[in-house]
């Protein structure tokens, strides 16, 4: 990754949670939040459909609960399922969103941040396409950085993580291509060095879950 300064593009988290730079598609896979809760926590994902593949409707179907689980083996085992993320960050950096950051999005299951449970209820889900073992582009860095930079202006965040460190033996993503010190240099990469202290902590050590 070329921890580059971004392009100068500015995202705006708007008073009901939303993106209006981000294409909307929006998923019934969410619910409300717990009244009084803060959203603090930030969780990077990947997801590819099917895996390893790229560029396809499959990821947005999954989404809004409209994938025709015929349409490749692969899918059979997602009949049942109802997922989202907030946020989806293609290969070329076109950003999607599925759910307001105001709701619960249904994205990290089974999870443990420290000694809260449930992370859904307190953090926002960006799912990058890609998988555990291809390296992600530059242009989902950049617009990764630039989203990162807008929740943090709508939202107290106090932490940032992967998937893998709130579900330990359960998840892998986003994996060991995922570059946690080129997302931190690019994100800090407009921020004055005397605010650098401000940009919450990249937690990349798995969290403890309970069976």
């Amino acid at each position: 990754m070329n921890p580059n300064k971004p392009d100068d593009v500015h995202l705006h988290i708007d008073a009901d949670g939303w993106c209006a730079q981000a294409q909307q598609l929006r998923s019934p896979n969410c619910d409300v939040r717990a009244d009084g809760v803060a959203i603090d926590l930030l969780v990077i994902h990947n997801i590819s459909l099917p895996p390893g593949q790229y560029g396809g409707p499959y990821i947005a179907q999954l989404f809004t609960n409209t994938l025709d689980c015929d349409a490749h083996p692969y899918f059979d085992q997602l009949r049942a399922l109802r997922v989202s993320s907030h946020f989806v960050i293609r290969r070329d950096g076109s950003l999607q969103q599925f759910v307001s950051t105001l709701q619960r999005a249904w994205h990290a299951g089974v999870s443990q941040f420290g000694e809260r449970q449930r992370c859904n209820d307190f953090s926002i889900g960006i799912e990058l396409e890609g998988c555990d073992t291809e390296p992600f582009a530059d242009a989902q860095y950049t617009r990764l950085c630039q989203l990162s930079r807008a929740l943090q202006q709508a939202h107290p965040l106090l932490a940032v993580t992967g998937h893998e460190h709130i579900a330990p033996g359960r998840k892998t993503d986003p994996g060991a291509c995922f570059d946690w010190l080129g997302y931190r240099t690019l994100w800090a990469a407009d921020v004055p060095s005397s605010a650098h202290n401000a940009l919450p902590p990249f937690v990349t050590v798995a969290q403890k879950t309970q069976p």
